[in-house]
């Protein structure tokens, strides 16, 4: 069974190059929760636009804490 997180995000095309650079490996945001969650910033490289990375998120990770996938909410 999978667990869910809930997060907004706004990050600008220029922040966003930092972590695809490899200068951040990790992305770390504040759940609508309160909660702080850590997860591979690689996994934002598909919700990128021009002008950065805007929306409301659903990460899903297992009952070990491991990354599954994450998907902007419609």
């Amino acid at each position: 069974m999978l667990n869910e997180v809930r997060f907004g995000l706004r990050i600008s095309a220029e922040e966003y190059l930092r972590y695809y650079r490899g200068q951040a490996r990790d992305a770390l945001v504040t759940a609508t929760d309160g909660r702080k969650v850590r997860f591979p910033a690689a996994a934002l490289r598909r919700h990128v636009t021009r002008e950065g990375i805007s929306g409301f998120f659903v990460l899903r990770y297992d009952n070990r804490g491991k990354f599954h996938s994450l998907e902007r909410e419609a």
